[in-house]
């Protein structure tokens, strides 16, 4: 009898731990990712060049690039200037806009990538995934998953608060998306891949339930492990959607009707993760949401990131054009304006009382 199995894209090292930058060229040596340190690496103008002060000493084989934004012509010039330069991998060296260009500039040069996240701000980090700016606005790009995710407490720690509160959200909405991934299965008999699901799922409990706060090692390894988890089950399912439903489809209306207003990613999926689960009539899940998200200091309702009542309703209307093909609750339910209004009071007084 056959033994049927599959192989996951997943990263051969993920080292989270305090100091672990501190060990980079070791790591990348005794996994064989480049025993020669000839590295490229990405990082920003900013913090990145303080970053690039601390490792350069280290990492004397390595030439440093830098990388203005998180635009698709930003990472095709990076993709440029590393081209035939035999280099062993290209390292991303900071936050979610660095990590996504470079993934893109080493899938273009086929050269494995190495991540090195400053910040815990979405689950981008490990996905198959980059997200850039491009000149319709924002696009999806498929590729390799890095073969190595590094993160330091010790840096996580430094960043500004806000990016920690911003992953807290993304990862906390894997449960709504999940979800949504199951009414699919149900109304349209869409196929759910049980183990990405259960990866997904996991991850997002795991933040919703710890007792911590972002001030501790023990809550932002948690965090850090479920952000690379839910990027593993984005390979596994081979697209987004064990983390992305109907609380990222009201993200991104945020993006697209409110460009210069939008707030944080992981701000505005949560909040949509809680209002999806009010809307699917998980009242007493939406209320924990509601709960956690607030301890966290992230918003749960729509004023508290500078949005009225109106807005947020034109943005949940809106949501389902932001990814045709995909069915969350928004689709199945498919309220109108007036009807949003009335769940949006509803979701109000239910997270108040």
């Amino acid at each position: 009898m056959p033994v049927l199995t599959r192989l996951i894209p997943s990263p051969v090292v993920v080292d989270i731990s305090c100091g672990a930058m501190d060990d980079l060229a070791g790591l990348l040596a005794d996994q064989r990712i480049s025993a020669s340190g000839k590295l490229a690496i990405a990082t920003s103008g900013g913090s990145g060049l303080t970053l690039r002060d601390k490792l350069a000493p280290v990492l004397p084989g390595a030439d440093w690039y830098s990388v203005a934004d998180g635009t698709i012509d930003s990472a095709v010039r990076l993709a440029d200037e590393i081209k035939g330069k035999r280099y062993d991998a290209v390292v991303g060296l900071g936050g979610g806009k660095i990590i996504d260009v470079t993934k893109y500039a080493a899938a273009r040069v086929g050269l494995p990538m190495v991540a090195v996240a400053t910040n815990l701000s979405h689950d981008g980090l490990c996905s198959p995934v980059s997200i850039l700016d491009n000149d319709n606005g924002r696009g999806s790009y498929g590729v390799p998953t890095p073969i190595a995710m590094v993160i330091d407490l010790d840096v996580i720690r430094d960043a500004p608060v806000r990016f920690i509160r911003s992953g807290i959200g993304d990862a906390i909405s894997n449960i709504s998306a999940i979800a949504d991934w199951e009414l699919s299965h149900r109304i349209n008999g869409e196929p759910v891949d049980g183990l990405a699901a259960a990866m997904a799922r996991t991850a997002g409990e795991a933040v919703l339930r710890h007792p911590g706060g972002v001030g501790t090692d023990e809550f932002l390894t948690v965090l850090a492990e479920s952000l690379v988890l839910s990027g593993i089950a984005m390979s596994i399912s081979g697209d987004s959607r064990p983390s992305s439903g109907a609380c990222h489809e009201i993200s991104h209306a945020f993006d697209l009707l409110y460009p210069k207003r939008a707030a944080s990613h992981g701000e505005q999926v949560g909040l949509g993760a809680a209002f999806a689960m009010h809307l699917r009539g998980a009242t007493e899940q939406a209320g924990l949401f509601a709960e956690v998200l607030h301890r966290h200091g992230l918003p749960v309702l729509p004023e508290e990131i500078g949005f009225s009542v109106d807005e947020f309703v034109k943005a949940v209307a809106y949501a389902p054009q932001t990814r045709p093909g995909r069915f969350t609750i928004l689709e199945h339910l498919d309220l109108s304006a007036d009807q949003i209004k009335d769940a949006y009071a509803d979701y109000v007084k239910a997270i108040s009382s």
